[in-house]
């Protein structure tokens, strides 16, 4: 219902008799159509009308959408919330016609060839952020498809793995390194003719950009040189140590176990380990920082150096990665 003054009515029923306005008005109540408001109070006339009136709006002849979603939805289309509120439906029809036509495009028994979010979601709507950052996930769950990637054939992109390539020979240890410095001062140490680190001949270097390389690396197939890919390649992980950086790697470990086992780069570590004894004061950890961690990490470890890396942790201390530098490779 609206709210309308009774100068408005007057000007729309255009009787110029007052008597004759009064009359149309007590209809117009009688049949419910008009619903004074008390709170506005009368006009002080004889006879008296109320100030202003609310109007009932008729009520949507949806029926033909419910033909339409009986009969012409494409059968990976759940139409039973759309049927149990067809007023919803007029107000998102535009939109599911669109994934309609899409769908019922499609050979049957085929799935469509995996492109990108923001590619299928132009393709179907025309709006390449409809899926990512408008109504696009609203309307998919209304019709009923929960698993969007899987049913669309839609795969979410992350920033591309930053890394440089010493060499492309197979096997090869590969090393992922959670912060941006110690990136550029292993390749710097690589690209001055050295062919190791810490004693290991890494061919690769990945710069994980700390948790992003959870979401970067599951894209690892896409995104990087075929080399990479080879299955026999050792994969070594290397950030700071503290709960966080722990976590970072055990998190990407359990997700890439066992077809690609992820180790610790030991040397990194023990070497850390052995420059922070000769330092007075070790920085603090953030506050709030994440504790849970399996002990997948210090199983890689001797139980000496794990009981000192667990006593710096748990004196609410961290090393962070740069502590080492190019002069310590």
């Amino acid at each position: 219902m609206k709210r309308i003054s009774l100068e408005e009515l007057e000007k729309k029923a255009r009787h110029p008799e007052y008597a004759q306005f009064c009359t149309y008005i007590y209809a117009q109540v009688e049949s419910g159509k008009l619903k004074p408001v008390k709170a506005s109070k009368t006009n002080g006339k004889k006879p008296a009308l109320y100030r202003e009136y609310w109007v009932a709006e008729p009520e949507a002849d949806y029926s033909a959408y419910e033909e339409e979603l009986k009969y012409q939805m494409s059968t990976k289309i759940c139409v039973d919330y759309y049927l149990r509120h067809l007023k919803h439906y007029a107000q998102d029809r535009e939109w599911v016609r669109m994934l309609n036509d899409y769908l019922l495009r499609l050979p049957d028994g085929q799935e469509a060839a995996p492109v990108s979010m923001n590619e299928r979601s132009f393709q179907i709507w025309g709006r390449e952020k409809f899926l990512q950052a408008e109504q696009g996930k609203r309307i998919l769950k209304r019709c009923g498809i929960e698993t969007a990637a899987a049913q669309l054939s839609y795969y979410e992109t992350s920033e591309p793995l930053a890394y440089y390539s010493h060499h492309r020979r197979t096997p090869q240890p590969l090393l992922i390194l959670e912060n941006k410095d110690t990136f550029y001062s292993m390749r710097r140490h690589l690209l001055e003719g050295n062919d190791a680190i810490f004693g290991v001949p890494f061919g690769t270097l990945i710069y994980g950009a700390g948790k992003g390389i959870l979401r970067s690396f599951q894209d690892f197939s896409f995104c990087v040189e075929p080399y990479m890919r080879a299955p026999e390649n050792e994969v070594l992980y290397f950030g700071d140590l503290d709960y966080e950086g722990i976590g970072i790697y055990e998190r990407l470990a359990q997700a890439f176990a066992p077809g690609r086992p992820i180790c610790p780069f030991t040397g990194a570590y023990r070497h850390m380990l052995q420059k922070a004894r000769s330092v007075r004061q070790l920085p603090l950890s953030k506050e709030k920082q994440n504790r849970r961690i399996s002990g997948r990490f210090f199983s890689y470890f001797p139980g000496q150096e794990a009981a000192a890396m667990k006593q710096i942790l748990e004196s609410g201390a961290y090393i962070p990665q740069e502590i080492l530098n190019i002069n310590d490779f």
